[in-house]
């Protein structure tokens, strides 16, 4: 896969994911850095319920609409932290404390961070926001971060 491919595939990946109210969402380029792969994508979820949603659309849009399926996949039984080994890319979504444990941005510290792709009416939710956990799973938060009537 060639690297401008896979990086539009990364975006396409963070794109779905923000839209299912993905929490955090950072991408990693690790191309310069002696790395198994060349990106990382880390999303959060704030339940099992959402990490798992988060990562059923990933697979789908991936296989669907860019004919890729994992190589590997890790976590699905405990949902805390499921990881997707696309080979040149790693998508890894976290519960939110589990992130924090492992703290994959601090480690790759030395990693740019990649401009996330913007979705119209869609959020990208920080750390620092705070939103009640129904209607984050529910999608119940608009754009401007206010609940819908």
């Amino acid at each position: 896969m060639s690297t401008n491919n896979t990086l539009e595939i990364v975006k396409a990946t963070a794109s779905v994911a923000i839209s299912r109210r993905a929490q955090n969402p950072v991408i990693l380029d690790l191309r310069e850095l002696d790395c198994f792969t060349d990106y990382f994508a880390i999303f959060s979820g704030i339940s099992d319920v959402q990490v798992e949603g988060i990562t059923d659309a990933i697979l789908e849009e991936l296989e669907e609409k860019w004919n890729q399926k994992p190589w590997h996949r890790e976590g699905a039984q405990k949902a805390d932290w499921i990881l997707l080994d696309y080979v040149d890319f790693v998508v890894h979504i976290f519960l939110d404390e589990r992130r924090s444990y492992y703290s994959l941005e601090r480690l790759w510290g030395e990693a740019p961070h990649v401009e996330l792709p913007e979705i119209e009416g869609m959020p990208i939710l920080d750390e620092h926001e705070e939103y009640d956990e129904d209607e984050m799973v529910l999608g119940l938060i608009t754009a401007d971060g206010e609940g819908q009537s």
